[in-house]
């Protein structure tokens, strides 16, 4: 597995459209988009949320979303572009973010993904995910969702041990 070379940084407003556009090319194909350029910025601005960006000289590689709650995080949102799956940006943008939650004392991190993207179910059950249920129709009562969650507060959480 090739490494790509990137540094990630928060996302900036001019980032939101290619941030949305990712988001409706990798998460939502084949449905009606619901993170338009306004709902993204609203996430960049907002204080209570992170809007994580894997870039390099050619530009956006990835993002994340995470919104923070008084003792839950809830990732709405993660994406690597296809060109650079599998080299492990994924995997550095949901380590920032644990690695957030923690320093916020905020333990545990829920998601829903949709139920046909095994993919992406592995990788997070990979990372120490679980699965905590199925909601029908969750994605515009067109397909099922499964809610995964972590407990960072686990002894030996990746999250916990710091860089490396």
């Amino acid at each position: 597995m090739d490494t790509v070379d990137h540094r990630l940084e928060l996302a900036r407003l001019a980032d939101a459209p290619v941030i949305s556009a990712m988001s409706s090319r990798l998460i939502e194909a084949g449905l009606t988009p619901s993170w338009p350029p306004e709902r993204v910025a609203r996430h960049i601005r907002g204080e209570e949320s992170i809007v994580l960006t894997a870039k390099r000289s050619a530009g956006l590689l990835g993002f994340a979303i995470m919104q923070f709650g008084d003792s839950t995080a809830h990732l709405n949102l993660l994406a690597v572009d296809s060109y650079s799956q599998r080299r492990g940006l994924g995997r550095a943008l949901l380590s920032w973010l644990e690695e957030s939650a923690v320093v916020a004392g905020t333990f545990l991190i829920q998601l829903e993904l949709r139920a046909s993207n095994s993919i992406a179910r592995a990788f997070y059950q990979a990372r120490g995910y679980r699965e905590t249920g199925r909601v029908a129709g969750y994605y515009q009562r067109l397909e099922d969702a499964i809610q995964m969650e972590r407990d960072l507060s686990v002894p030996g959480s990746p999250a916990r041990r710091g860089p490396g």
